[in-house]
């Protein structure tokens, strides 16, 4: 073929490509139309097919808040009203039931970074090797936007069970640019986002260009340094809970300590050897051994099928050297979820188990086991439980598991591969510990000890042991309960004792006015009404306040 022949062809050929990508173009675009049609269709499925799911939002505040991205939808970016049904979805509070970015016709994008957020603040925990030089910095803003506040932006994105959940898995979406556009962290849509960070003593700017979000490669929500990717772990030895990483479970013996040491990251087979082959080999090692406690490491694992649960738990009762109090540990965190909140559930009620760590991801009853469901013009996936998992009564729920240790980790004690969470297992001391606090505080109050008692919770509200207890709360609810009636003297004790442990409880102090109130101690009555006008004048509680002084001073 002559050369200008050739030329042509190619010129020609070229031309037809170009016409052709305009085409796709044009025919993968979504009009408002189309987004508006997949909403109501997403509204209609949730409303006829998953009503059951109206706990933690209403029916009616879903539908309006549908209402609102419905007329907004012409004005808004492809990216913008993604996120926007992200935000519906995760009304619902159940980490099962979310939205899949992958598999839309919406592209999104990550930053080449993987942010994990530690007890001292959010750091770069790993980077494309691009960008080393940024590797363990502190993240303090992103634009104009400080790090809390970017948290708190995002956050509606994300179907949070709780803080622990946002934490592990809802702190990617802090480097996905299409997110922090939609929640406005970044004024301006970019591929390009700039970050604020402190690294050795040092504040600087530092722009990144997004890339493909399958391009950073976190494994149990950390980077594992290899190829292109670092990590700012330093990797000259290895801590327990991240050895083995290509198994689902391990154990080792640590002789000093005479301890057996079980990572469990996934409630699924390893295809080495399958759950009951494994922990037969770890009861038979602990009954032929001097072995005098067993950690149980799950703060990797976010579930799998819980119905794979029953040889570790029956294996633990049976174990009469290891199942009893201080020789059980195990370590939970951020990342313990679904099928793995069924075995703590579990361990919880059958065991002697001493949890360690960080509260779950996961609330203690909750809506797993989603279906599918993909929206007909967008083609965004939406996942949607329909199965109501209760391994606990329905009073005994609650937002998570509390460790009976309280433990995490600074981005200090993650760079040099120490690990505080399992050193407190280890050489756990039961110096006065208490395994059991409200039931230990009820016991005291039942026996009418109310100086002691006073003593007690003075102290425990201050020992980090206990920091995950949300003592305000537990005392206003039982307090609640017995105001009015015979027990009306029992909840001024317990409310004045609240008073003294949280000055600012604006609850505790107006559940005190109507103890005070209903016992006609109407000067006390008055004062703490006043007390809560007091800490915040504004809020619906002070208007409730004033209306009660205004009837208190008419009798």
């Amino acid at each position: 073929m002559k050369p200008s022949n050739f030329n042509t062809l190619r010129a020609v050929l070229l031309v037809i490509a170009l016409i052709l990508c305009i085409q796709s173009n044009a025919q993968s675009e979504l009009t408002a139309e189309s987004w508006q049609e997949d909403l109501r269709y997403l509204q209609k499925t949730v409303n006829n097919d998953y009503a059951f799911l109206f706990k933690k939002v209403s029916a009616d505040t879903f539908n309006t808040e549908v209402e609102h991205l419905y007329n907004a939808i012409p004005d808004l970016a492809d990216h913008e009203i993604m996120v926007g049904i992200a935000r519906l979805v995760a009304l619902f509070k159940y980490g099962h039931t979310d939205v899949g970015f992958r598999g839309s016709k919406v592209n999104y994008h990550k930053l080449p970074i993987n942010l994990y957020h530690f007890n001292d603040g959010v750091f770069i925990e790993g980077v494309h090797q691009s960008h080393k030089d940024i590797l363990g910095a502190k993240l303090l803003k992103i634009e104009d936007v400080v790090t809390d506040d970017a948290l708190n932006k995002i956050k509606p994105v994300v179907p949070v069970e709780n803080d622990q959940y946002f934490k592990a898995y809802g702190l990617v979406y802090l480097t996905i640019p299409e997110v922090l556009h939609a929640q406005k962290v970044v004024k301006t849509y970019s591929q390009s986002v700039t970050l604020t960070l402190e690294k050795d003593g040092k504040v600087f700017n530092y722009t990144l260009d997004a890339v493909s979000p399958d391009a950073v490669p976190t494994q149990y929500s950390l980077i594992e340094q290899k190829g292109e990717w670092l990590s700012a772990r330093e990797q000259d030895v290895r801590p327990l809970y991240l050895k083995h990483l290509d198994k689902i479970y391990y154990y080792e013996y640590l002789p000093e300590e005479k301890a057996v040491y079980v990572r469990h990251s996934q409630i699924q087979d390893d295809l080495s050897e399958n759950i009951p082959t494994f922990y037969a080999k770890v009861f038979d090692f602990i009954g032929t051994h001097e072995v005098d406690k067993l950690i149980l490491d799950v703060r990797l694992n976010g579930g799998g099928n819980n119905y794979k649960n029953k040889p570790i738990v029956t294996g633990l009762i049976k174990s009469d050297k290891i199942n009893k109090p201080g020789h059980l540990f195990v370590i939970i965190g951020r990342r313990t979820f679904s099928a793995c909140q069924n075995l703590i559930n579990e361990l919880h009620t059958y065991t002697n188990t001493i949890f360690v760590g960080e509260p779950s991801a996961e609330n203690i009853n909750f809506y797993g086991d989603n279906k599918r469901v993909v929206l007909p013009h967008s083609q965004i996936p939406v996942y949607l439980s329909f199965a109501w998992w209760q391994d606990k009564p329905q009073w005994e729920n609650a937002d998570w598991t509390i460790p009976h240790l309280a433990v995490d980790m600074s981005f200090e004690d993650y760079r040099t591969n120490q690990d505080p969470v399992l050193e407190r297992a280890l050489n756990f001391v039961n110096d006065g510990f208490i395994m059991n606090p409200m039931e230990h505080l009820t016991a005291l109050f039942t026996a009418g000890q109310y100086e002691q008692l006073q003593d007690v919770v003075t102290k425990m509200v201050n020992d980090s042991r206990y920091e995950f207890i949300d003592f305000e709360d537990q005392f206003n609810r039982v307090a609640y309960n017995m105001i009015g009636g015979d027990r009306n003297q029992g909840a001024i004790i317990i409310l004045e004792i609240t008073t003294k442990a949280f000055p600012k409880s604006i609850t505790a102090w107006y559940n005190l006015a109507d103890a005070y109130a209903y016992d006609k101690n109407i000067e006390k009555a008055k004062a703490c009404y006043s007390q809560v006008i007091q800490l915040n004048p504004n809020g619906p509680q002070a208007d409730n306040a004033k209306k009660a002084l205004a009837k208190l001073s008419k009798e």
